[in-house]
C-alpha cells in the first residue's frame, strides 16, 4: 500500500510528518508527503481567535482526506478541534514529547520585560507570574518568531518545547514548569487523522501510544466541557491520570483551578463540569472581551 500523507508546509509540520513517514517506512509502508495550505498558514497578521481559532490549521486537511486527495494528515494534536467532521478518525496518537512551554530569550531572565506571544493562555499565565511584564502579539512559524526575537522586537518569546526538539533548535532560555504554566490541552502530541477505513486504522494502530492517548483524551473531554475557544485563557494537562486544569482571567489576576487524579474519562469529564461551573464568569468575561476587540 502507498499512502499520501497530508501536511502543512511549515518546517515544524514537515518535521512531524517526516517522523510519521519514517515510522511507516520502517513498517514496510510506502508513503509520500502532500503539502496543503490552510487558512492559518495563509493569514498570519492577526491573532488566531480573530480567524476562527486553532481549527484554521486543520480544516483544509480534513477536506482533503474526505475528498480522497490524501489518505491521512499529520497534526499537532492541540490544533485539532473538539468537534470533528463525520467520517474522520484519530487513527494514532504518538508518544508524547515534552508538553511544556519554553521561554526563549536574548538577555538575562531577570532583565526580561517584553515577551511575545499571541496565546491568551500564555499571556494570562505570564501576567499572573509578573503583572509588570509587557506582553505583545507574536504570530508566525517558529523561524519567524525566533527571527523577531533576535531582531530585538522582544526580550523573550514563548514556544512549545516539543517544537524546538523536533526542529533540533537549541536556544537560550528556560522550561516553564507545567504545574505553574499549565500547557494547552494535547500540547506536545502528534496525531494522525484518517478516514474511518479499517485498512488504514490497522496500519496506524501500530504507531499508537495507549498511555498518551488516554491522557490526551482526558484533556480533551475537560476542554469540551469548558468550551470557551482559543480566546479563553485555559490550560489542561494530564499525566498518568493526574489532571491539572485551570481557567484564568484575561489579565491573569484571577484563576479557577483543579488538580486531581482521574481514574477514567468519565471522571475527567465530571471534573471538567465542576471547573466549568466554577469558572463560568471568567469564560463569560473572555467572550465579552472578544466581542469588544472585534
Amino acid at each position: 500500500m502507498h499512502l499520501k500523507v497530508g501536511t502543512r508546509s511549515s518546517k515544524l509540520a514537515l518535521a512531524q510528518t517526516e517522523i510519521v513517514i519514517s515510522r511507516l517506512t520502517a513498517m514496510g509502508i510506502s508513503a509520500e508527503k502532500v503539502m496543503i495550505t490552510t487558512q492559518g498558514d495563509a493569514t498570519t497578521g492577526v491573532p488566531l481567535h480573530e480567524i476562527g481559532g486553532q481549527g484554521v490549521f486543520v480544516r483544509a486537511l480534513d477536506d482533503a482526506i474526505l475528498s480522497g486527495e490524501i489518505d491521512c494528515a499529520v497534526h499537532s494534536m492541540k490544533d485539532i478541534p473538539a468537534y470533528r467532521p463525520s467520517g474522520l478518525f484519530t487513527a494514532a496518537v504518538l508518544k508524547r514529547d515534552p508538553p511544556t512551554d519554553y521561554l526563549a530569550c536574548t538577555k538575562d531572565l531577570d532583565d526580561v520585560e517584553i515577551i511575545g506571544t499571541s496565546s491568551t493562555r500564555r499571556r494570562a499565565q505570564l501576567l499572573r507570574h509578573d503583572p509588570d511584564l509587557a506582553i505583545r502579539d507574536l504570530r508566525g512559524n517558529v523561524d519567524t518568531r525566533i527571527r523577531k526575537l533576535n531582531a530585538g522586537e522582544y526580550d523573550a518569546i514563548v514556544l512549545a518545547e516539543a517544537g524546538l526538539i523536533r526542529l533540533s533548535i537549541d536556544i537560550p532560555g528556560e522550561r516553564l514548569p507545567a504545574d505553574k504554566f499549565v500547557p494547552s490541552p494535547n500540547q506536545g502530541t502528534i496525531a494522525i487523522v484518517s478516514r474511518a477505513d479499517p485498512s488504514l486504522m490497522e496500519i496506524f494502530s501500530a504507531l499508537d501510544d495507549p498511555a498518551t492517548r488516554t491522557d490526551v483524551a482526558a484533556e480533551r473531554v475537560v476542554m469540551e466541557q469548558l468550551g470557551g475557544g482559543c480566546f479563553t485563557p485555559l490550560g489542561i494537562y494530564c499525566r498518568s491520570g493526574h489532571l491539572i486544569a485551570e481557567v484564568l482571567s484575561i489579565d491573569g489576576s484571577r484563576t479557577q483551578r483543579i488538580e486531581v487524579d482521574v481514574p477514567s474519562i468519565e471522571s475527567a469529564r465530571e471534573q471538567g463540569r465542576i471547573l466549568r461551573n466554577r469558572a463560568d464568569d471568567l469564560i463569560a468575561e473572555a467572550y465579552a472581551a472578544l466581542k469588544v476587540r472585534t
